[in-house]
């Protein structure tokens, strides 16, 4: 057998002196991959939710015939979707800013039916998320296109939009934090957003489902 290295002796040796001590340097390891791999999970379910928290650089932004191809995907999905389930619904594409936007709208043969949207959004939500691995499996890469069901999330940024500014106008004028409710990561980057243009800066708190944005005094 052959005799062993110095540095090979020693790292014998301290193992022996201590056999935790590789245990210990594993499990921190591993420990480090699992915070990583969550912090990476929140920056890519929220986009460029908050003007505070977002400190990574931005995502490159797609080229336009990337995204219609996004949309095009995504419509065909949604189209064989429909016509298995027997659904009534068309769909539109568009383009908004830096991602596809989908939308299953009411058709001449009938209303889109709303169950598609569910309690709290979660069905949509669900169907949004199954419509980008779609389009993940056909083009290779992560989508972040938005989907909208019967004018749902329109309907709701209207109606979030308000509230951002009603929470504006108390910090203003009180000069004091104001706490909303817990809204999914859609609704706090609406509402991050609006934040950010009445120029002041906001940040979400809290977990999942109780997650929300403070608006914070200038």
């Amino acid at each position: 057998m052959s005799e062993l290295t110095d540095q090979e002796t020693a790292e014998t040796a301290a193992v022996d002196k201590d056999p935790t001590a590789t245990v210990e340097s594993t499990e921190s390891t591993e420990s480090t991959d699992v915070e990583e791999s969550q912090d990476d999970s929140e920056v890519e379910e929220s986009g460029t939710e908050t003007t505070s928290e977002n400190t990574d650089k931005p995502a490159a932004k797609e080229a336009p015939a990337d995204l219609e191809k996004e949309g095009e995907v995504a419509a065909d999905f949604l189209e064989n979707l429909l016509d298995i389930c027997d659904l009534d619904g068309d769909i539109d594409v568009d383009i908004d800013g830096d991602r596809a936007a989908v939308a299953i709208v009411d058709s001449e043969e009938g209303r889109v039916p709303r169950r598609l949207v569910g309690d709290n959004a979660k069905v949509l939500d669900a169907l949004q998320e199954l419509t980008r691995l779609a389009v993940q499996a056909a083009t290779g890469h992560r989508s972040r296109l938005m989907l909208d069901v019967a004018g749902h999330r329109a309907g709701r940024r209207a109606e979030l939009v308000e509230v951002a500014k009603v929470a504006i106008d108390s910090v203003k004028e009180s000069g004091e934090r104001a706490a909303l409710d817990p809204m999914t990561a859609f609704e706090r980057k609406v509402v991050h957003d609006e934040v950010l243009a009445a120029g002041l800066s906001s940040e979400s708190e809290g977990v999942e489902p109780r997650r929300h944005v403070v608006v914070l005094p200038a």
